[in-house]
This record gives structure tokens, C-alpha cells and sequence, in this order.
């Protein structure tokens, strides 16, 4: 048994005797909810689940709870499991719900920070699924500092249709084979009913698998967390083991901001690019530093970018699956690889109470010679990152391209302009939409979507309709962690706050440059001038309610789209 008396710095975190006896409601109610006088001086850990039945990513979470509840209960301490919120990206992909996608993130931890905070809890475990559940933990862990760790539900399994593996890719890329009548109604129907074949986060990698294995490397989950497929008994295993972690958490006094430093978001970054992981990271990154308080920025990931190679030969732009990384030893063996190269940083604290070097000496090495998911720095997809950070006169803050190489590293074309995405699939069937155009999605930014939008379902139905190699796309909103091809999103200022994406018209010339990283609209200084002075700022879609409060607090892209500060 763990009692209060025994663990350093415990009262730094959260409750003492000295409240409860001040509060003889609080124990009344303890003792209401089952707890016996013994269990009165034992460590409280909050659970907080994102388990909910609409959503593979998250239809598991809260049997995995049960799980973490009973490792904490047999490490001597008080599991309690509550629940938070959480919106299927996968679901409100290409329709109005994906407005309250990115806000979900902050909904998500405010509601952590609320519960673990007003029940004072000595330490938090988070079980989380889709892609804004991760960040949305993690920030919520920066922000209580108090001991905290994540557990992540764990990638699906591929679906399968007439030998061809499948995942959520297939199903939107299956509906651009339709517009372009490419496909039979038998087999877009085949691919859709068997693209998700049960459990766990979209199977690429994906913004899901990106967040989680990141964070792992960030050194916030086990080793092999984000690895464990939903299905597979390691994860089982891996909840029950929770409770013994939180125990020297707590035990040390080691709190998430002693685990989230520079050096560690350094280390998460990393793995991002050299996995070629989701756009989305850069967002989340931003924001889980600002919660850390930690300084990062755009130029900050860039210049991680530059000396890390592309490694991975992963979905969406790759052949591979999440599931098929377990086998050479996952992301703890990758891992292992890019610390042995002088990459990651070794002497990160984590969530094991060791160093991320201490962690990976027991990892397995990567076999060049027997698996060709990752390759080594030797042969890379690519030889630096395929994040890239746009500036220019159509983006002075900043965008966010997606680079792996397979799309070139130029493009010019005319301005093809959508006022929101789902003009492109009208523009689509109607054949509007032709070889060498940029494609402009705008009034899709934080505040003007509002919610920045992803816009897989555009970039998938362009692939689908076989134009992927033959245009690229730009948006104020952002991308899934699905997305290819030859795509600049996070564009800021936005246009509702008078970014020069408010002032494109049709046929003007637009430069994407991944090599110069630059973003050029070919229009005049004076030209854009009288363009801006007939502007009026668009009223907000959203007066009340959350998208109303959202709108009100979001920061840019450039700055996490953090809701929390003034």
C-alpha cells in the first residue's frame, strides 16, 4: 500500500489531510462512493477516458480504463475514472461538424485541468483514441503539473477488399473514384464497408499515430505504447502496468514539466519527421509548449526539418501501415536508431523515471536487412524533413507544407479559388478543376471555418479523381494526417483577419517552393492594394455557444491556435 505520508512532495501536487478534515463532506462522500478509512490515505489518480461508442479510435477507451484502474488499485492507490469529451475527425471530415474538430482539443483539456484540479487529484493517467485527444492530454498534464502519464488506445488493423488493405484513406480516396467514375458502385460500396474493420485510430501514419508516437518519444507515455495496436494484448498488459509508474511518479515527485522540455519537444519533432508525420504535429506542438511554458515556433520545427532525414516508408504517402511497425521492434527501436545517430536527445526524463537513454538500451534494433518500412540515413525517402514552413507574400506568419518529395518541390499554376472546401467537389463534377491549377480554399482558418477545418476530404477526392501529381492545394485550414500530395495549409494571417488569401482571384500565378520555402502570389504590391481597400472584414459565423466563445478566444495558427490566453 502507498500512503500519502510516503511519497515525496506530495502535498506540492494536491490534496492533504488538512483539507480533507476541513471538508467533512469530501470524505462523506468518499466513503459514499465505496472508499474504506484505509483507502482515506492513499494517492488519488484521476482517469480520464475519452471512451465513447460513436468512433472506432475511442469505442475501446473506456474498457482499457477498467484496465489502468486496476493496475493503480494493485499498486496500492485510488484509481478514479471520470470522462472528457472527443469528436471523430474521421466522421465530421468534409462536413460542418469538423468545425468543432480543433476546438475539441482545448474542450478537452480544460475539461481535464477542471476535474483533476477541482478534485485534487495526486496524479492524472489519460486513455485517449483520435487525433485531438493526444494534445489535448498533454496539454492538460503541462498545465496541472502534477504526475501525470498517457496511455494511448492504439492503432486499428488494416480492412481488407478483394486482396487490396484498406484504411479511412481508402473510403475518401474511393469517393473520388466515383466522381471521376473510375470505379463500380459494387466496389465503392466493397471498399466502403470494409475500410475500418473495428477498433482503434486510423491505421496510417496519420495525425492519431503521429501525436502518439511522438509523445511517447517525448518521453509522456511507456515505451511501446504508441506501438501496441488497439487489438493486441500489449495493450492489455500496458494498462495494468500504469499504476506501478504512476507509484515512482509520484514516489520521485516527477511531474510532466520535468518531462517536457525543450530538448523533449526537440525529441518528439524529430520522430514526426523522420516517421513523415502529420502537419497537425506542428500545430499541436505549438500548443503543448505554450501550456509547458516553453518557447517554440515555426522556425524552431524547420530547423528540425532540415537536419532530420524522411525515413519511413509509411501511409499516407508510403505502402505501410501503424500495425505492420511492431513488427521490426516499433517506434522504441526507431527511436533507438535516430539516439544512436545523434538525433535524440538521451538524457530526457520520462515517464519510467529513466532517461530516454536508460529506456532505450533495452530496445531491439532496426533489421535493415529483413524489413524496408524504415529505411536507414544511409538511403533515406528523404534527406531532411517533409514538414516545411512557407513565408511570403500569401503567408507573411507562415504555412505549413507537407513535402515528402514524391510530389517535386515546385510548383507554379493559376489561382483556382473555393470559398469553402466544399465548392471543390462541385467544382470536381463539374470537371472545373484541371491540370496545373493551385486550388484556394479559404475562410477556412481558426476563426474564420471557424474550427480550421482538415480537408481530407478535398485532397483525397483530387487523388481519387487521379489529379494528384497535376495540382497542389492551399488553405488557411489545415490538413489530415491523411493527406498527400502537393498541399500548403495553416496559411496565416487568415483571410478573415485580411491575409492576402482573402485578395486571390482565378488565374492568378501562385509559386509554391519547398527549396526556397517560399509562397508567392504574382500580383502587383499596388494591385493587392486596391484589392484591400474594398474590404470589409466578414462578420463571425458564430456569435454564441462554443464556435462563438472559440472565435472570440483561438490564436492564429502560427501560435497553436491556443485558446487559453488573453
Amino acid at each position: 500500500m502507498i500512503e500519502t505520508s510516503s511519497i515525496v512532495g506530495l502535498n506540492k501536487f494536491s490534496r492533504t489531510l488538512t483539507q480533507e478534515i476541513s471538508n467533512p463532506a469530501a470524505q462523506a462522500m468518499l466513503y459514499g462512493i465505496g472508499l474504506t478509512e484505509a483507502d482515506m490515505e492513499k494517492a488519488q489518480i484521476g482517469i480520464a477516458s475519452t471512451g465513447y461508442e460513436g468512433n472506432p479510435c475511442n469505442m475501446h477507451l473506456n474498457g482499457l480504463s477498467v484496465y489502468v484502474k486496476q493496475g493503480v488499485q494493485a499498486s496500492g492507490m485510488v484509481g478514479l475514472i471520470f470522462n472528457t469529451i472527443g469528436v471523430s475527425d474521421g466522421m465530421t471530415n468534409g462536413n460542418d461538424g469538423m468545425r468543432y474538430s480543433l476546438p475539441s482539443r482545448d474542450l478537452i483539456a480544460d475539461s481535464i485541468e477542471a476535474v483533476v484540479s477541482a478534485q485534487w487529484y495526486d496524479g492524472v493517467i489519460t486513455v485517449v483514441g483520435c487525433d485531438k485527444n493526444m494534445p489535448g492530454a498533454v496539454m492538460a498534464m503541462a498545465r496541472l503539473d502534477r504526475p501525470g502519464i498517457m496511455v494511448y488506445g492504439g492503432t486499428i488493423r488494416s480492412g481488407h477488399y478483394k486482396g487490396q488493405k484498406l484504411d479511412i484513406i481508402s473510403a475518401f480516396e474511393a469517393y473520388g473514384k466515383k466522381v471521376a467514375g473510375t470505379i463500380s458502385d459494387e466496389d465503392y460500396k466493397g471498399v466502403i464497408q470494409n475500410s475500418i474493420p473495428g477498433q482503434g485510430a486510423c491505421g496510417g501514419m496519420y495525425t492519431a499515430n503521429t501525436m502518439a508516437s511522438s509523445i511517447e518519444a517525448m518521453g509522456l507515455s511507456l515505451p511501446f505504447s504508441s506501438s501496441y495496436p488497439a487489438t493486441h494484448e500489449g495493450k492489455q498488459e500496458e494498462c495494468k502496468k500504469i499504476g506501478a509508474a504512476m507509484r515512482e511518479l509520484l514516489r520521485r515527485g516527477i511531474t510532466p514539466k520535468d518531462i517536457i522540455t525543450k530538448e523533449s519537444l526537440e525529441n518528439a519533432l524529430t520522430l514526426v519527421m523522420a516517421l513523415g508525420g502529420s502537419t497537425n504535429a506542428a500545430l499541436h506542438y505549438l500548443a503543448i509548449a505554450r501550456s509547458a511554458g516553453l518557447s517554440l515556433s515555426l522556425d524552431d520545427i524547420q530547423v528540425i526539418s532540415d537536419r532530420t532525414p524522411f525515413l519511413a516508408d509509411l501511409k499516407p504517402s508510403g505502402k505501410y501501415y501503424m500495425e505492420d511497425m511492431l513488427g521490426i521492434g516499433g517506434v522504441p527501436a526507431v527511436t533507438k536508431y535516430l539516439w544512436q545517430n545523434g538525433l535524440i536527445h538521451g538524457d530526457c526524463l520520462t515517464v519510467t523515471g529513466k532517461t530516454v537513454a536508460e529506456n532505450l538500451a533495452e530496445a531491439p534494433d532496426l533489421d535493415f536487412e529483413s524489413q524496408k518500412i524504415v529505411f536507414p540515413l544511409s538511403q533515406p525517402v528523404k534527406p531532411t524533413g517533409h514538414i516545411q514552413v512557407l513565408y511570403g507574400n500569401l503567408a507573411p506568419n507562415g504555412g505549413v507544407a507537407k513535402i515528402t518529395g514524391k510530389e517535386g518541390t515546385r510548383f507554379e499554376g493559376t489561382a483556382k479559388v473555393c470559398e469553402h472546401e466544399g465548392e471543390i467537389i462541385d467544382f470536381l463534377n463539374r470537371g472545373e478543376i484541371l491540370p496545373g491549377q493551385v486550388i484556394v480554399i479559404r475562410n477556412s482558418g481558426p476563426k474564420g471555418g471557424p474550427g480550421m477545418a482538415e480537408m481530407l476530404k478535398p485532397t483525397s477526392a483530387i487523388m481519387g479523381a487521379g489529379l494528384g501529381d497535376k495540382v497542389a492545394l492551399i488553405t488557411d485550414g489545415r490538413f489530415s494526417g491523411g493527406t498527400h500530395g502537393f498541399v500548403v495549409g495553416h496559411i496565416t494571417p487568415e483571410a478573415v483577419e485580411g491575409g492576402t488569401i482573402a485578395f486571390v482571384r482565378d488565374g492568378d500565378r501562385i509559386t509554391l517552393d519547398a527549396t526556397t520555402r517560399e509562397i508567392t502570389l504574382h500580383v502587383s504590391d499596388a494591385e493587392l492594394t486596391e484589392r484591400r481597400a474594398g474590404w470589409v472584414k466578414p462578420a463571425p459565423r458564430f456569435t454564441k455557444g462554443i464556435l462563438g466563445k472559440y472565435i472570440r478566444a483561438v490564436k492564429p495558427a502560427n501560435e497553436g491556435c491556443v485558446t487559453d490566453e488573453v
